[in-house]
């Protein structure tokens, strides 16, 4: 360990000592994305709630780093600006990222270089479903859904009339600094919300080569050919960024309920790590304007507890630089309506009905404008019911929806999925509880699947679409167990999932030749590159998230926990063959210890092993041991203000950690050696 780290914690321990007697509180999570709202314990289905000093310290520059140590979450890195989240190996179209609820109308799903527009800093908790709770939102997430909530508009009135808090963040292995500041408050039937963020980041640091030459090389027939590739040590070029935003809301709330809008502003300059081929540098400039309105009635009529309405509407443009030339444009103009009715119970039942509508106007030009122009629609009933019989609560949900896409110049697509779910959650005692779910969940192809058509630089490969694709089918069933005694809980997940034409890109071994092919004419500047066909195979996805903790000490010098922790995920097509960027066995410990009602201290290390099973045509990725440690100071300063220190050092044995979620696992590994430092005050 570096001697200042060392000397960090050693004193972060000292000072420990000197706090008073532990004081341990106990709250109970509520998993607020679902109609239904019930604490994360009583939920059949797979959930995961991260908030409050937890969200804090782990908060990352995107969505993916900062879930990526959740169970069975991973970060698809495509340098420190973009970072998809990873849920059981899938991502993109199969996960929806969405804010209060409802989607962001950006176009992260269309490609590993896009970055979602979803800024974690201004989230006030992030709720991440897998299983059938993901037929609420949408079919199409078969690998999940997560749920960024910043109570943009408030929907109940402010305890005091104006709180707040403000926030700032340090990353040495990003060069990153970020602030934020929120205002809330109110008077009288209103209600207000304003925050606003600024972030500026440097090139990232890491442990090693930027390039895996070798591996490179073996897997790319363009550096196959390359004699001498550019290649830098200890830092990946081009990754500096910087951001900003914010949002303005306002709701009027009254005993009959409440009715709000806001709108919010983004900005957002990325750079895409090189290839070393000694090309322009590639930097993307995101501009995102999104109007949110949203309204919620109480007992409206008479068999309905609540009616709940949400709308988006969202204006995205980016513009792909090269070498400070304008290269490619994507444009999206979307609506997203949500209306929600929760019902009074009939009999044992108690549920939600609902309808969900998403209309996008979609347009790319330029050199890499693969994609035609397209309308997009998107219209879906959907249903959940829940009953309680004995200590087994029943939950059963249907959903279906009808997606049109029609791309100019070209023949459209309809399609009708339709899917259902069945959970179950026995309370077998005070202590266990076991769950049972299934869900059969279908797909349509997204636009790209159908469309896409040329050279496409983030996957280093000319991609040719099939407008013939059939719909997804998975079944998904998921078996669940917790445990919870005064000497320890456990929690375990095991799932299986079976897919019906699954869709993915399968690389020919063939190499585009640069000439026309009765598909939108020539591409000279795409000549050598491999070719990849959207395609479809019969696929199996098995796995397991699992997590125990036990006390080790409790005495006046602190309370002391171990939690053991790991997850897997293996993607393998029926007739053989791997599912390509699938994440590695991860497994390890956590140590966490605290003192008082003020200090916390933790250690964590994480284990992931070798991920050998990369999909045809390519790399592996090495194993590695990420080794994590951090401090967190938490007191109240004058009446209801608080103040919150939080430090870490990440990766610790500077490691140079291949991601086998990436497409650029050699070009770009992930953050070496670093210390983050944040302060938050809250009033």
């Amino acid at each position: 360990m570096p001697r200042p780290l060392a000397a960090f914690s050693l004193s972060a321990f000292a000072l420990a000592a000197t706090a008073e007697e532990p004081s341990p509180d106990v709250l109970e999570e509520v998993v607020v994305a679902a109609p239904l709202e019930e604490t994360a314990e009583d939920a059949a289905r797979p959930a995961t709630v991260l908030k409050g000093e937890e969200l804090r310290s782990k908060v990352g520059p995107t969505i993916g780093a900062t879930l990526k140590s959740e169970p069975g979450v991973t970060s698809q890195s495509f340098g420190p600006g973009v970072g998809m989240p990873v849920i059981r190996g899938q991502t993109g179209p199969r996960v929806r990222v969405m804010q209060n609820g409802i989607g962001n109308g950006d176009v992260s799903n269309f490609s590993p270089d896009h970055a979602n527009s979803v800024e974690p800093i201004q989230a006030q908790r992030i709720e991440v479903l897998r299983g059938p709770s993901t037929l609420l939102y949408g079919s199409g997430a078969i690998g999940g859904v997560v749920n960024v909530i910043d109570n943009r508009i408030p929907e109940a009135l402010p305890e005091h009339p104006l709180g707040g808090a403000v926030e700032q963040h340090y990353d040495s292995a990003l060069e990153e600094t970020s602030t934020a500041l929120k205002l809330e408050g109110g008077g009288g039937n209103l209600a207000f919300h304003l925050d606003g963020f600024y972030r500026d980041g440097g090139n990232m640091q890491i442990g090693g080569w930027a390039i895996d030459e070798a591996a490179a090389r073996a897997t790319d027939p363009v550096l196959a050919e390359t004699s001498v590739i550019e290649n830098t040590k200890g830092f990946v070029p081009n990754t500096n960024a910087r951001a900003k935003g914010g949002t303005a809301g306002l709701s009027w709330v009254d005993d009959w309920g409440y009715a709000g809008a806001a709108v919010n502003h983004l900005d957002n300059g990325y750079g895409i790590p090189p290839d070393g081929t000694g090309g322009p540098p590639i930097r993307v400039n995101l501009r995102q304007t999104k109007y949110d309105f949203r309204a919620g009635l109480d007992e409206p009529f008479a068999f309905a507890e609540s009616l709940r309405l949400k709308f988006g509407y969202t204006d995205y443009k980016h513009v792909e630089m090269e070498g400070g030339v304008p290269g490619t444009t994507w444009l999206n103009e979307s609506f997203e309506n949500r209306l929600e009715l929760a019902h009074k119970p009939l009999g044992p039942l108690h549920g939600v009905l609902g309808f969900q509508s998403v209309n996008s106007d979609f347009k790319a030009y330029g050199e890499e404008a693969v994609v035609p122009e397209s309308i997009i629609e998107n219209y879906g009933l959907f249903a959940v019911e829940s009953l309680e019989a004995g200590p087994v609560t029943y939950e059963f949900g249907v959903r279906v929806e009808h997606q049109s896409i029609s791309p100019r110049d070209t023949a459209g697509r309809g399609f009708l999925p339709v899917s259902g779910s069945a959970s179950a959650l026995w309370k077998i005692n005070e202590t266990q509880q076991l769950s049972l779910a299934f869900t059969q969940s279908q797909r349509a192809p997204s636009v790209q699947e159908l469309y896409t058509h040329g050279v496409h630089h983030a996957t280093r490969a000319f991609e040719i679409g099939d407008p013939h694709l059939d719909k997804e089918i998975s079944y998904n069933l998921d078996l669940g167990y917790r445990f919870k005694q005064d000497w320890g809980r456990a929690e375990f997940s095991l799932f299986h999932n079976w897919v019906s034409h699954y869709i993915y890109e399968r690389n020919t071994g063939e190499l585009y030749d640069g000439e026309a092919d009765g598909h939108g004419g020539d591409h000279p500047h795409g000549e050598g590159l491999p070719i990849l066909r959207a395609s479809q195979a019969d696929a199996l996805f098995k796995g397991f998230e699992a997590e125990a903790s036990f006390p080790l000490m409790e005495n006046p010098y602190g309370i002391l926990d171990l939690t053991l922790f790991g997850d897997y995920t293996r993607g393998e097509f029926v007739n053989g063959g791997e599912v390509p960027r699938m994440p590695p066995l991860r497994y390890g410990f956590q140590l966490d210890y605290a003192f008082g009602s003020h200090w916390t201290v933790n250690l964590r290390l994480t284990r992931g092993e070798r991920q050998d099973h990369p999909g045809a045509h390519q790399s592996e990725t090495p194993g590695y041991v990420l080794l994590n440690l951090g401090v967190q100071y938490e007191t109240p300063i004058f009446d209801d203000a608080e103040v919150l220190l939080f430090a870490k050092a990440n990766n610790l044995l500077d490691e140079n950690i291949r991601n086998s979620t990436s497409y650029l696992r050699n070009f770009a590994p992930e953050p070496g050696r670093g210390a983050q430092i944040g302060l938050r005050i809250s009033y």
